[in-house]
């Protein structure tokens, strides 16, 4: 299990390249604040080196048939460094045979002129994710135990740095912890990395649930039992209080324990001892106790449904892991983590997922966290054939809701969003006379004052006279 990374508030850093200057520059403008772009004119050997380490997604102009031979040099020079930016390649709409050239060569996607603006920016904002979470992965394969990395758990996120951090200082001290949070949030993992960094690390790390099973099952399996204890109890057996000895015992979904075994555990934590099922013989054990539960322990409490002394002893410190959903901007370094993983495991070459498909793994809300999403990249690596994941290789309860909520939400909000700046700039041009606006825009007048009033655009936000938004960062140069 890995953590997240990223954030919507990333400038998205654009190298473009093309031979028309006075499109591109028309392009780079109508992006808009949120993208850093630097223009490009013409193809040269050697150009993409120059860019490397600055430029997170490379937008190649190839619709000149003249330059398209010498374009996709530049896009194989791209793939050549070490670690290579996504390519996303301008063609007409009408080229389908370069199209699949180029998707050969391992671009990340393609976007047909006259772009679509707001699919453009989708695009790019998609691929400079995929940009960012592929250097995550790889920065984080080389932190074990420290940093961003603990154990088989990775996280880049504050919510999760500070699980970490915790467990970092808990873990040499032999005091008892509580690990809470949903169904698939990797509290086991958790479990497992406190042991790994422990002075018991050499000892036997047991994991038992107490889920859903009945009383005696559970005593059985936690305590043992003597030769005769019972019906079919033709020898001795040790439980895994016994097996935990000199190591870790881990206790999963204990708000599930009954309450006549919740005495029993009181009584083994604070005597360190316990006696097999059929025996009255004490048996003396030295463990750490590591506890997880999905239930609000202090509610049962409340509700008489879990003592308030067994409480207090296994909250000694307690660690909350956040659900995925809270954490969303995560996802989309842990998709690629299982991408990578069960690519090998499947001996499958695909390396990454289509701009559709990444944006409906991040707006799902997981309520089965990060198992759920780790069966879901299983099942589609299973099922891609290329080395793209598409939309349709996940489950239609993902891609049918995003396309719905993309439809619903994400189309008209960028629209909204992009004619709110595109006002805005041009107000600030015309000094804010709005006559000037109008004609600059190709607007009626009364049109104009429509959608000021719809677009909520009010004189204190600085609209006249600039806004803060209004960046260096949003201009593009060309090179």
């Amino acid at each position: 299990m890995i953590g997240d990374t990223g954030g919507k508030g990333d400038v998205v850093r654009v190298w473009f390249c093309s031979t028309d200057v006075d499109f591109a520059q028309l392009v780079s403008r109508t992006l808009g604040p949120g993208f850093e772009v630097r223009l490009k004119n013409g193809f040269e050997p050697g150009d993409a080196q120059a860019q490397e380490g600055w430029c997170g997604v490379a937008l190649i102009d190839l619709r000149d048939p003249a330059s398209v031979e010498s374009g996709l040099n530049v896009v194989e020079e791209i793939n050549q460094q070490g670690a290579p930016p996504p390519v996303l390649v301008m063609l007409s709409a009408q080229d389908q045979d370069l199209k699949n050239r180029v998707l050969e060569k391992g671009v990340y996607d393609t976007i047909a002129c006259p772009p679509d603006v707001v699919e453009l920016r989708l695009l790019l904002r998609r691929a400079f994710k995929y940009y960012d979470a592929e250097k995550q992965l790889k920065q984080l394969r080389t932190q074990d135990g420290s940093g961003e990395r603990l154990g088989e758990m990775v996280g880049a996120t504050e919510s999760m740095q500070q699980v970490f951090a915790l467990a970092r200082k808990i873990a040499p001290c032999d005091v008892t912890a509580l690990i809470t949070g949903e169904t698939g949030t990797g509290k086991e993992l958790l479990a497992r990395a406190i042991h790994r960094l422990s002075p018991r690390n050499s000892g036997p790390f047991v994991a038992f649930s107490c889920a859903n099973l009945p009383e005696t099952l559970v005593d059985d399996e936690l305590f043992g039992h003597e030769k005769g204890a019972f019906t079919g109890a033709v020898g001795v057996r040790r439980g895994r209080f016994e097996s935990a000895d000199g190591g870790t015992l881990f206790l999963d979904e204990i708000g599930d324990l009954p309450l006549p075994l919740q005495a029993k555990l009181l009584r083994v934590l604070q005597e360190r001892s316990f006696e097999r099922l059929g025996s009255n013989t004490s048996h003396s054990i030295n463990i750490r106790l590591i506890c997880a539960t999905h239930r609000n322990l202090q509610e049962m409490v409340k509700q008489g449904t879990f003592r308030e002394d067994l409480y207090y002893r296994l909250n000694v410190v307690q660690l909350q892991i956040p659900p995925l959903r809270e954490r969303r901007d995560g996802v989309a370094v842990l998709a690629y983590h299982f991408l990578e993983k069960y690519g090998q495991e499947f001996a499958k070459k695909i390396k990454r997922f289509s701009s559709l498909a990444l944006g409906a793994l991040e707006e799902y809300d997981w309520p089965g966290n990060v198992r759920q999403l780790e069966n879901t990249v299983q099942r589609a690596v299973v099922l891609a054939e290329g080395p793209t994941v598409e939309i349709w290789h996940l489950p239609q309860v993902l891609s049918n809701g995003f396309r719905q909520q993309r439809m619903a939400h994400s189309y008209d909000d960028e629209v909204r969003d992009f004619k709110r700046r595109l006002i805005l700039r041009t107000l600030h041009e015309c000094n804010g006379n709005k006559a000037e606006t109008a004609r600059t825009l190709g607007l009626a007048r009364g049109y104009l004052h429509r959608l000021i009033n719809q677009l909520q655009i009010q004189r204190e936000e600085g609209s006249f006279e600039g806004t803060a938004e209004e960046s260096p960062l949003e201009s593009a140069r060309v090179m």
